[in-house]
């Protein structure tokens, strides 16, 4: 397994500022966000698909400090029943193109999520079957938008020298754990696999580490990101809160640098159990914790990393 970095986590640095941090804290690969629910700080999409000597000076710049690209990032809801979905669409087929151009073959998305009828604009995550018609919506979700979305997004990446995409097990999308993942990967087959990210599964209340045993080789990615319950707050509300990052003082959970969820026991369990599994590839970190600045919160999640995969770090 080899250290990566998802390059939004030290968004606020210019491209050539993030990648000699990056090298410096001993990062050997980075994930690039293209745009869609990352601000891209690093990746400005077009200028890179129009000039041939952008795109030089992109990949120089990484070479140059000892990197290389993991994988190119373009999480969205394409699926989005609005303008949103065309926009993210739109970003997708873009991201595809550059991957080809970039001779990068793997793509870290979202499944997506489409609304609860022909007729609706929002989208609309279905999570239990009652009231009856849960179920009919759901059904038609996946039988009439997403398979063939995927049917079609997979002979695309392929055209694009696309061999994996990697999908993340995100709240609000289709595909949110194992079960949903193997129910579009039987469908549409095995370009799609698994981005796991232990933090969603925290909040929704799985397991991380039953889930990695249970994917085995179905995982495509994996992302480093913790998360924190807050005492005090998560007893008596439970784990469905609707307010925003900001807010953390007065969530029931929060999005955390790697150790200030869940301890170096439980990441180096995760990580042998991957290893185990067969499981070789990047652990991309993802910083979201809003309770510090981005360079102490991925130096303190290094850290972590550095102590708990199983490999020795000079």
């Amino acid at each position: 397994m080899r250290l990566c970095l998802v390059t939004d986590s030290l968004g606020n640095m210019s491209l050539e500022e993030m990648l000699q941090t990056a090298a410096s804290l001993g990062y050997e690969s980075l994930e690039f966000g293209c745009g869609n629910w990352s601000g891209a700080p690093h990746v400005n999409l077009d200028d890179l698909l129009e000039s041939v000597r952008k795109r030089d000076a992109f990949v120089n710049a990484i070479k140059n400090a000892g990197l290389e690209i993991a994988a190119l990032n373009c999480s969205g809801n394409q699926l989005a029943p609005n303008e949103e979905g065309r926009l993210h669409q739109a970003v997708v087929e873009k991201t595809f193109r550059l991957a080809e151009l970039l001779r990068v073959k793997k793509i870290v998305m979202m499944s997506g999520l489409p609304g609860g009828g022909p007729e609706d604009k929002i989208p609309n995550w279905i999570t239990t079957s009652w009231p009856p018609l849960n179920t009919q919506v759901l059904n038609w979700q996946w039988d009439e938008i997403a398979i063939p979305y995927w049917e079609k997004t997979v002979k695309q990446a392929k055209e694009h020298g696309i061999e994996r995409i990697a999908l993340e097990n995100h709240g609000c999308q289709l595909v949110y754990n194992a079960e949903t993942l193997y129910k579009l990967r039987n469908r549409v087959g095995e370009m799609v696999g698994m981005n796991l990210d232990p933090s969603h599964l925290f909040w929704m209340g799985g397991d991380p580490i039953l889930a990695a045993r249970h994917l085995g080789e179905a995982i495509y990615h994996v992302h480093a990101k913790d998360v924190r319950f807050e005492r005090g707050i998560i007893g008596r509300d439970g784990a469905l809160d609707t307010k925003t990052v900001e807010c953390f003082a007065e969530r029931s959970w929060n999005f955390a640098a790697l150790g200030y969820g869940h301890d170096a026991n439980w990441w180096s369990e995760f990580f042998t159990v991957l290893r185990m599994i067969g499981y070789s590839g990047p652990v991309s970190l993802e910083n979201e914790d809003q309770t510090m600045d981005q360079l102490t919160a991925v130096k303190k999640s290094t850290k972590i990393l550095k102590e708990t995969l199983p490999k020795i770090f000079e």
